[in-house]
């Protein structure tokens, strides 16, 4: 009886040894159960560029405003801008105000003179007067020219000229435009400078503004001072305004060094830049319509400084008045 007892005490001792490792062992089972599962190591080198596209800033040997950011995300939809909303709907307004044009000449013709010329001369414009209108015009045909190539090139030019060609001719465009940048300004702030004083308000702009500049009346002339409303408003809005902000912009963009800049900053310069240039080179087609075909004696009176006392009485009778009464003719 004794010997059979042996084992079997044995036995159960060794039932709760087995019971008690078993609770040992449930606690660390049931705390890594509980715990995150470790995630699998990943691809350096792709988590290192996702960091870089989401503007995660890294380690770079280059000092500056954007120090160790490496990629800019808004670059891509800076270029969606550009190339979208900014192309489409410029060269819509630049080809609907050529329309536009069109279709006046077509219906009204150029106003011609309503009586002879006399053969006698006044003097309109000093010869510092035309020196700064001729600058500015020069160097405003130019900087346009080549900046309707860069922003329209690649569609209009690009299937004629090829890549290569297309390239080369871009590349001269963009020296052209950079360089005439700064000339353009200092052109533009010389125009100013020689037209500000007659280009203020007088009360006879508001008759102007009432009968729409004579164009549709029967005798198609409204008296004015030395400039009328419709010139007064392309002199501020067109070369004070637009003139000095896309000139200016420009100028920035020529040298970003004179600003802290960040690509952000530069992108949204461009897109400014070219919504003025188009606003403004819009605008101008109207002003440089009026002043060729459009007006009989208007080109003249810029080439020559000197208009016939016809063309200074019908279309600027105010100021042909005060010349012929002694006055300056400036209000």
């Amino acid at each position: 009886m004794g010997a059979y007892s042996q084992p079997a005490g044995l036995a159960a001792w060794l039932m709760r040894l087995f019971a008690v490792l078993l609770a040992l062992l449930a606690v660390p089972l049931a705390s890594a159960a509980d715990a995150p599962a470790a995630k699998p190591p990943g691809d350096k080198v792709a988590d290192y560029w996702r960091e870089v596209r989401q503007g995660v800033p890294g380690l770079s040997q280059v000092k500056g405003a954007e120090t160790g950011v490496l990629i800019n995300s808004e670059g891509q939809q800076w270029r969606e801008q550009r190339n979208g909303p900014i192309k489409k709907y410029g060269a819509t307004i630049l080809l609907a105000m050529l329309g536009v044009i069109a279709l006046f000449y077509l219906i009204k013709g150029q106003m011609k003179l309503s009586a002879p010329r006399t053969g006698r001369k006044m003097q309109r414009f000093s010869s510092f007067e035309r020196f700064a209108h001729w600058g500015t015009a020069v160097t405003f045909l130019l900087m346009g020219l080549t900046g309707l190539g860069i922003l329209f090139g690649r569609t209009v030019l690009g299937p004629l000229l090829g890549s290569e060609g297309l390239g080369g001719l871009l590349a001269l465009g963009k020296l052209i435009h950079n360089y005439l940048g700064p000339v353009f300004l200092f052109f533009t702030i010389l125009l100013i400078g020689a037209f500000l004083r007659d280009n203020v308000w007088q009360k006879c702009d508001a008759i102007w503004i009432f009968k729409a500049g004579g164009l549709f009346s029967k005798s198609g002339h409204v008296p004015s001072g030395r400039f009328n409303f419709g010139e007064k408003t392309w002199f501020w809005l067109g070369v004070t305004f637009l003139g000095l902000f896309v000139a200016g912009t420009g100028l920035i963009l020529d040298f970003p060094a004179l600003m802290g800049r960040t690509r952000d900053l530069m992108q949204n310069l461009v897109l400014l830049h070219a919504i003025g240039a188009v606003v403004l080179l819009t605008l101008s087609f109207g002003h440089i319509y009026m002043g060729t075909i459009g007006v009989e004696g208007a080109l003249e009176s810029m080439k020559t400084g000197e208009v016939d006392e016809t063309w200074a009485k019908e279309h600027h009778e105010l100021w042909y008045d005060d010349v012929k009464a002694g006055k300056s003719g400036h209000p």
